[in-house]
């Protein structure tokens, strides 16, 4: 009986990594072909079923007076954006979420709950509603097509989402904790900074992590508030495509643009164990 349980636990994460590996493996083979492989009917192992070219990559680093749509600068361009937002999201979003958590806000029939629904509420509308209002803020600042406008936007779309995870994190931390360190001499600024945030570092990774994949991979507001000054990766992938798709190309920029969120995931997940608070309490 433990063989055969053993035996279909181990075909069925297998069977699962394949089906997670499957789309990686085919891009990465179409990234290297030409538009007679692609055309030409299924193809998978280089060197045998088609003769791989560079031309797809290469595609990545031309100009476009070139023919390319070089993505170098508008990659740089959402790490820095995405970065940046997730960042202050956090920073932001972790001191709402504490004082959510730890202290009673009324005013007349909204409460807590009602002010922590309210940031999530925020996610909830289409992105449609606020193209305009933002377009016409950053426009008043003088921040369309910018770098900073875009980070601003993103703040205030990701902060609720830190907000919301955090909130839930800082519930499931016990108030003993706080009340041990203000007996120790700490006033609640000292008991948030150096004890309660430093067992709060597996919720604002999860946090974080979610910020940066909604802001990576962004396309509307990225889209609607830039022109010719700043481009984001979504963007420049998408001005790849003309009358005839070229899936070489889009398979490569398909895998750069998915890599830094794989490389954060691998980095982080040491940080997303539950538990971090054994130990805390004296």
């Amino acid at each position: 009986m433990r063989i055969f349980y053993v035996t279909l636990k181990y075909t069925a994460v297998t069977l699962w990594s394949m089906f997670i590996i499957a789309p990686f493996l085919w891009a990465l083979s179409t990234s290297f072909k030409d538009f007679n492989s692609v055309t030409g009917g299924a193809t998978y192992i280089p060197w045998v079923d088609f003769e791989p070219t560079l031309e797809g990559w290469r595609v990545l680093l031309r100009s476009p007076a070139q023919g390319g749509v070089n993505i170098v600068e508008p990659y740089l361009n959402s790490i820095f954006v995405t970065c940046m937002a997730s960042f202050v999201s956090i920073v932001l979003g972790t001191l709402a979420a504490y004082a959510l958590s730890r202290f009673t806000f009324k005013a007349g029939f909204i409460k807590n709950d009602d002010i922590t629904f309210f940031f999530i509420s925020q996610r909830i509308m289409p992105p449609v509603v606020l193209a305009i209002p933002f377009f016409i803020m950053l426009g008043k600042l003088g921040l369309l097509d910018t770098l900073l406008g875009l980070v601003m936007v993103y703040v205030v779309l990701l902060m609720p989402i830190a907000v919301w995870i955090m909130v839930d994190f800082f519930n499931k931390v016990p108030i003993e904790i706080d009340e041990t360190a203000l007996i120790d001499g700490c006033n609640p600024y000292q008991a948030f900074f150096k004890v309660v945030l430093p067992n709060s570092i597996p919720g604002m990774v999860v946090a974080g992590l979610f910020c940066m994949i909604f802001g990576w991979t962004d396309f509307f507001f990225a889209f609607i508030l830039t022109f010719t000054e700043v481009q984001l990766l979504p963007v420049a992938i998408v001005s790849l495509n003309s009358s005839i798709t070229p899936w070489w190309s889009l398979s490569a920029a398909a895998l750069v643009s998915v890599a830094p969120l794989v490389v954060v995931a691998f980095i982080v997940e040491r940080y997303l164990s539950k538990g971090n608070l054994s130990g805390a309490l004296k």
